[in-house]
């Protein structure tokens, strides 16, 4: 079975882009003759299921318009758990549409547990969900998810069980890009070190044995954008982890600023922008819009890998 890390790769050379658009639909954002006549009650089912369906049009839209140019969407769960089984429901339906249109999914819900429940958030978006006490013959249709690292080696070990059974792919988070997040990753250790670069270390040990034939490991991490110093420092650490970085673009993160994480080729890493790219245009023109920013995104981002490397 082909591991997430080589698919990825392949993506990343076929388009010559690094770009992963994060799909976060918000009411109060998306173009509003999408929830005309929906009105905006919560408490109303009937609503929910109107404002579901505005996001999954605004959302199919984007994705038609920013496939020529992106690798993978980051679909993010917070946008569509509110709106209960309605909002999961389009949440699927949007995987599927990602995957039709030859991207990447990745799932953006930073899950993380003990044992047994790890596994089941697992099984939720890239492993196998059990029915009659074995696992289902079809997976949720997520290339990979968001992890997060705090219980440790029994948190993480479900995902990588299924990333090593379903070649699925997780993203840890090691330095994430909110300026509040150096409260607990930047905390000093006895040895010297800070916590996110023992948690680095970590990361490498972990994916170490789901590296593909690219050099790359299905085992990756998430690092802050906007952190340009805790990006190239974090490589040195993490040197087979691809990097999904976000913060580009609305919250300041630059080509520059990550070009540092790519090899000579333009692997090893995906750049997320979200509100620059989904919400480039408002109105009709919306998905034109959105295609172009994520165009000049791609174009910005290859160049800067091209000047760095020659």
């Amino acid at each position: 079975m082909e591991v997430f890390a080589d698919r990825l790769a392949a993506r990343i050379l076929e388009k010559k882009s690094q770009v992963c658009v994060g799909l976060d639909p918000r009411i109060d954002l998306i173009p509003p003759f999408f929830l005309a006549g929906n009105g905006r009650n919560e408490k109303d089912g009937g609503q929910l299921s109107r404002v579901a369906e505005a996001f999954k049009q605004f959302s199919l839209a984007i994705i038609d318009a920013v496939a020529p140019h992106a690798v993978a969407v980051k679909l993010q769960l917070a946008c569509f758990e509110p709106y209960g089984p309605p909002g999961f429901s389009v949440l699927w339906e949007l995987a599927r549409a990602c995957s039709r249109a030859g991207l990447l999914v990745i799932a953006d819900g930073k899950r993380g547990d003990v044992g047994a429940s790890a596994a089941l958030y697992s099984a939720a978006f890239i492993g196998r969900p059990a029915v009659s006490g074995e696992a289902s013959g079809s997976g949720p249709g997520f290339d990979a998810m968001t992890v997060n690292p705090l219980f440790g080696e029994d948190g993480v070990k479900p995902f990588l069980d299924d990333c090593r059974r379903y070649g699925k792919g997780i993203f840890i988070l090691v330095r994430t890009s909110n300026s509040a997040g150096a409260q607990l990753q930047d905390l000093p250790l006895a040895d010297g070190g800070l916590w996110h670069e023992r948690l680095a270390g970590l990361v490498n040990y972990w994916g170490s044995g789901l590296t593909g034939s690219s050099g790359y490991s299905s085992v990756g991490a998430v690092v802050g954008a906007t952190r340009p110093d805790a990006v190239m420092r974090l490589r040195r650490l993490m040197p087979a982890a691809f990097f999904l970085l976000p913060g580009y673009g609305a919250q300041g993160g630059r080509a520059g600023d990550v070009c540092t994480t790519f090899d000579a080729e333009g692997l090893g890493g995906l750049v997320s922008a979200s509100r620059s790219i989904i919400y480039a245009g408002s109105g009709a023109r919306f998905a034109p819009a959105a295609a172009a920013a994520a165009e000049q995104m791609k174009k910005e981002l290859w160049s800067a890998v091209r000047q760095r490397h020659g």
